[in-house]
């Protein structure tokens, strides 16, 4: 599945660290960076469902993945492979604090 990711920019009232869009701008994905540079989930808006917070538990990604994940976003072009791969296991690792039925509707996990 092609989501076409695209960095994006959101309101001051919607702090995070990196933002990405997807899927002609019907999700929209948050993302912050700890102290230590690993990535967590801070937050996903899908069309139809409303916004997501993961205000608290986010699961963080690898030592490994956050790195590629700040290095992609550093990069002119993004590796839709690479960041795809990035972002769906990021979902994976937090799809309990996030309404399933979005993200098998807009595909970010697999169906059951």
């Amino acid at each position: 599945m092609d989501f076409e990711f695209f960095r994006t920019t959101m309101p001051k009232t919607r702090k995070a660290d990196y933002y990405l869009g997807c899927l002609d701008s019907s999700v929209f994905i948050d993302f912050n960076r700890t102290n230590d540079n690993r990535i967590c989930l801070r937050r996903i808006s899908f069309d139809g469902y409303g916004c997501c917070n993961l205000e608290r538990g986010s699961n963080i990604l690898s030592e490994n993945e956050s790195k590629e994940f700040i290095e992609e976003m550093g990069k002119e072009n993004l590796d839709q492979a690479t960041i795809t791969k990035l972002v769906k296991q990021i979902v994976k690792i937090n799809k309990e604090y996030i309404w399933n039925d979005a993200l098998q509707q807009y595909n970010l996990i697999e169906k059951k």
